[in-house]
């Protein structure tokens, strides 16, 4: 089997890519997956890489950008990890476009960058959950909790979360949306990825991990140290948030 020298989650919000890329951080052989490129937005990268323009041509800047992303991404180890969100995606590959002008697939100029790549598609079934997650995540300002109860991502003061029908209805299409635009791509881009699901991940999360690292080529063995340490943040308000759509809407 093949070692893995670069992998890229593809994803949406909510669907559990946090707990998966900070398990893959713990196994300390497979990188340091995270959002590198999370807005459509040169300043955003250089801001989180830390590689300022300073009047650099655009692909000069763009490769410094794509070093400083493979060595932040490795995290000490020999494997390149990525998280991608869908919503950010086609600006990464118009800009790997400018890099990589010789090249005639987003796949080829993805590999010209990172090196032979897998993917990994992590969906979440049950939209309306992903949705409701989503929203109130955006209200509340809480993202994610550490197992102990302990906050690990908050963007806002806290308030309180607002039931808004039309907006799970609107955040259920976009994150459908999400899931077809992937899927379009890796058919358009003769790829199969690797297919994982938030359940795989809240049902077995070391035994998912452990396949997972197995798949890439990676030792399965290092998944047996590792302790999931993000608690799920469904609670009684996203229960009877649920249960009001599902009999408003059907």
């Amino acid at each position: 089997m093949t070692t893995t020298g670069a992998y890229i989650i593809c994803t949406a919000p909510r669907s559990g890519s946090t707990l998966l890329c900070r398990m893959l951080k713990a196994t300390g052989i497979a990188g340091d997956p995270s959002s590198l490129f999370y807005r459509p937005a040169i300043q955003d990268w250089a801001d989180r890489l830390g590689v300022p323009a300073e009047g650099r041509p655009e692909r000069d800047h763009l490769a410094a950008l794509v070093d400083a992303a493979i060595e932040r991404g490795r995290g000490g180890t020999p494997v390149f990890g990525l998280r991608q969100q869908r919503p950010s995606f086609a600006y990464l590959c118009e800009k790997l476009a400018v890099l990589h002008p010789e090249a005639k697939t987003d796949r080829d100029r993805i590999e010209r960058s990172f090196g032979p790549t897998r993917f990994i598609h992590l969906t979440r079934a049950d939209k309306l959950s992903q949705a409701i997650s989503l929203l109130k995540a955006q209200q509340t300002g809480l993202w994610h909790v550490a197992a102990d109860g302990s906050e690990l991502e908050r963007t806002n003061a806290p308030r309180a979360p607002e039931y808004d029908a039309a907006a799970i209805s609107d955040t259920i299409a976009t994150l459908t949306e999400y899931d077809r635009g992937w899927n379009h791509w890796f058919a358009h881009e003769a790829i199969d990825p690797i297919r994982l699901t938030y359940d795989d991940l809240a049902e077995a999360p070391v035994k998912t991990l452990r396949t997972l690292l197995d798949t890439l080529g990676l030792d399965p063995t290092a998944a047996n140290t590792v302790t999931p340490d993000v608690r799920k943040m469904a609670d009684t308000t996203t229960e009877s948030w649920a249960a009001r759509f599902l009999g408003e809407e059907g």
